[in-house]
């Protein structure tokens, strides 16, 4: 029997003997807001507090770790689960931010897409950043990241994500390197002139989005001829009949994790959520609602055939797709967003 099932049971046992429901205890689960969070509440949230385990408190924040790290160094840890992208991931578990996990709670590892299972963190979907446009506004569809900066066949503004992670690596792309040397490439001086070299090219024709609702509403209101994108917000704005379309080759892959703060009172529930939220099913229902790809090898298979071909993990999707190296974010980051920052104020 789980452990969600026995605090289910010895909660539903305490209810027959006292004849009081007993208050679950909270558990505080902060991601990074909209429709991804929306999807997570009905995946995971509302079913473990079905489960009578426990009650979510679900809140929001940015990314940052300054928050998090700030709570660890004064031992007042108030936040228990966290969603971190890959790169903060590893900083905060090699800084002792993040709780080290027993993996062996987690289920069979061969049944995870490699690399979801880490010391402090365990994935909780894989996103893209992919290159979105509006089919019925060029006269044909884009076939690499070299057309997004062909201004002559296809003219109009450039949307990009306002930071150096992303924003170089598709520069680099578009000038013809290919994605298994891209961070070799990168990682050189003359690498990173070279991708600086190549975004001044089209430099006037950017319109810059912070935030993953932006290159929706900015290619359906003709704002922009093409877009880089989360490829989740371009699947759930075709879903409300929007005329959009993605470009799956030379698209970047990332795993979101789940990782637990250090400190908190409930790191043994919090692996419990983690648990639950990681099992093919809650994986199923989680990708149902927002097109990002589950981890578990056998969620893939529970869903429709017109859902796993919008996903990042779908097998045709990943074919010319390049993982994001965080490793790399991590050693070169600070610098590289110093020198993007510059470069864009200029």
């Amino acid at each position: 029997m789980s452990s969600i099932l026995r605090c289910g049971v010895a909660w539903s046992l305490l209810v027959l003997c006292t004849g009081v429901a007993a208050e679950p205890r909270n558990l505080t689960v902060i991601s990074f807001g909209g429709a991804t969070k929306q999807a997570q509440e009905q995946a995971y949230f509302q079913p473990f507090n079905q489960s009578g385990a426990a009650r979510v408190v679900a809140g929001e924040y940015n990314g940052e770790l300054s928050k998090i790290k700030a709570m660890v160094e004064v031992g007042k840890t108030s936040w228990d689960v966290v969603e971190v992208e890959s790169p903060e991931l590893l900083r905060g578990c090699d800084e002792g931010l993040f709780e080290p996990l027993d993996l062996g709670k987690f289920g069979d590892p061969g049944q995870f897409v490699p690399g979801t299972l880490t010391e402090c963190g365990v994935a909780t979907y894989v996103w893209s950043m992919v290159m979105a446009f509006a089919p019925q506004k060029l006269a044909r569809a884009p076939e690499s990241w070299a057309d997004f900066w062909n201004l002559k066949d296809f003219p109009g503004k450039r949307g990009l994500r306002k930071s150096a992670k992303y924003t170089l690596e598709i520069a680099l792309l578009a000038d013809g390197v290919a994605p298994a040397q891209l961070y070799q490439v990168l990682g050189t001086p003359e690498g990173v002139s070279r991708a600086f070299a190549k975004l001044d090219q089209i430099k006037p024709y950017i319109q810059w989005w912070e935030a993953g609702a932006q290159p929706p509403q900015w290619l359906v209101a003709g704002d922009v001829a093409m877009s880089a994108a989360y490829n989740g917000r371009i699947a759930m704005a075709q879903k409300e009949g929007m005329q959009l379309s993605i470009l799956w080759p030379q698209s970047l892959y990332d795993p979101e994790y789940w990782a637990v703060v250090k400190g908190s009172p409930n790191k043994a529930l919090a692996e419990e959520f983690i648990r639950f939220a990681s099992q093919p099913e809650a994986q199923k229902a989680f990708s149902q609602h927002i097109p990002y790809g589950p981890v578990h090898r056998q969620a893939l298979g529970l869903l429709p055939p017109s859902v796993q071909r919008q996903l990042p993990t779908y097998e045709a999707n990943l074919q010319g797709a390049r993982a994001v190296d965080a490793g790399f974010w991590v050693d070169h980051g600070e610098d590289l967003e110093q020198r993007f920052n510059a470069w864009a104020a200029r």
